[in-house]
């Protein structure tokens, strides 16, 4: 038998291995890392969003022309959800139960057109009557201004070519308003297209309104779609608040207009009042533009009266709109009154009545999702 001498390995126990230093990431792994199936599903679900939202911002730019329709029919149908659903629950179809409400749309319309209207007509029937003597009034002092100096703070200005030149300017200008009948044709066809498309985005909007939620929610990550859900459903009572707000403030300024019409004593002021609300549903400006009737019947009646109505509007606009439109709506939409005029002025720089329209409710959103995503990624409170 021959001896085999014992190696290293075989006289006793093998040495302790030295501990291994930790393998350098390399581009491999880095690549392996990147790979892994269900990190990378995840990334292309956002990269899809993404590339969604920013067609639809595109589609959405491409409209803008008709960005107003969309924004008050989304609205309309928004407003009627409520109400589908309390009709759909009698047993009404969907799209029946839309009918009704846009039936009860109509006809409120029809009936404020019919209070309104009669009014305006006395009104400016009344005017056209006393239109010769304020003309006349007007044009004695213009005449006893004319060819003397006019003196103010010591200087002494000659005003007969100012008053001509507004004259003429006047005349021109009401001539190229309301010379021109096809392009008032033109206008009118536009608006009642603008009308009609609105009616159709509301109805089509508030008959999908279900499977949109779905759809948006398909674009969202799978890990993340319980993050949508709770967004969604904050949104849309953000949403709701909002509007109830806008109402509450309506409602303040025409009743309040409609008393201050009835103490200056002014005819129909139901009817104005009910005017004013309407306008006042326009953030901020919409109470300015309401006063112009009532401005117009105290005219009617008496020059003073006019002023006073006017005195009275801008007192009642601009105490609740600097006070308690903030302070509402803050309220409505968990917003420091200072952003929530920060937004009007934003909104209104960005796209004029219709960007005022969206501004807080952007910005609440906005808040909404700094709200939940905030305290995910950093691990604490908002």
């Amino acid at each position: 038998m021959r001896n085999v001498r014992p190696t290293s390995r075989t006289r006793g126990n093998a040495p302790e291995s030295e501990p291994e230093e930790p393998t350098p990431l390399t581009a491999v792994g880095i690549s392996a890392w990147s790979l892994d199936p269900k990190r990378r599903r995840r990334y292309l679900q956002v990269a899809f969003g993404f590339a969604a939202l920013t067609i639809a911002i595109i589609v959405l730019y491409l409209l803008r022309d008709f960005l107003g329709a969309f924004v008050l029919g989304a609205a309309i149908a928004f407003l009627i959800q409520p109400g589908v659903v309390r009709l759909m629950g009698l047993g009404l179809p969907r799209a029946a139960a839309i009918g009704v409400m846009f039936l009860v749309i109509i006809l409120a319309l029809a009936g404020l057109v019919l209070l309104v209207v009669p009014l305006g007509v006395s009104e400016v029937a009344q005017l056209q009557r006393q239109a010769p003597g304020l003309a006349a009034a007007a044009q004695d002092r213009i005449n006893s201004l004319q060819g003397s100096p006019v003196e103010i703070f010591g200087f002494k200005i000659d005003i007969k070519a100012a008053t001509d030149s507004i004259n003429s300017h006047t005349r021109e200008f009401l001539l190229g308003q309301f010379g021109n009948a096809v392009s008032l044709g033109l206008t009118a066809l536009t608006t009642l297209l603008q009308i009609l498309l609105t009616f159709i985005v509301a109805f089509l909007l508030a008959l999908d309104a279900a499977s949109i939620k779905r759809v948006l929610r398909r674009f969202v990550p799978s890990d993340y779609r319980t993050d949508f859900d709770q967004i969604w459903r904050r949104i849309r009572k953000m949403l709701y608040a909002y509007m109830r707000g806008q109402l509450i403030i309506a409602g303040m300024i025409g009743i309040l207009s409609g008393i201050a019409c009835w103490v200056l004593g002014l005819a129909d002021p139901v009817a104005l009042g009910l005017i004013a609300g309407i306008t006042a549903l326009v953030p901020y400006i919409g109470p300015f533009v309401g006063a112009i009737p009532a401005i117009l019947v105290g005219l009617a009646a008496a020059p003073i009266k006019a002023l006073l109505v006017g005195i009275a509007y801008f007192v009642i606009s601009n105490v609740i709109l600097n006070f308690v439109y903030p302070k509402v709506m803050g309220d409505a939409v968990k917003l420091p009154p200072v952003l929530i005029i920060v937004a009007f002025i934003a909104g209104f720089s960005w796209a004029g009545i219709l960007g005022m329209f969206v501004a807080v409710p952007l910005a609440a959103t906005l808040r909404i999702l700094f709200d939940h995503i905030y305290p995910r990624l950093y691990e604490k409170p908002a």
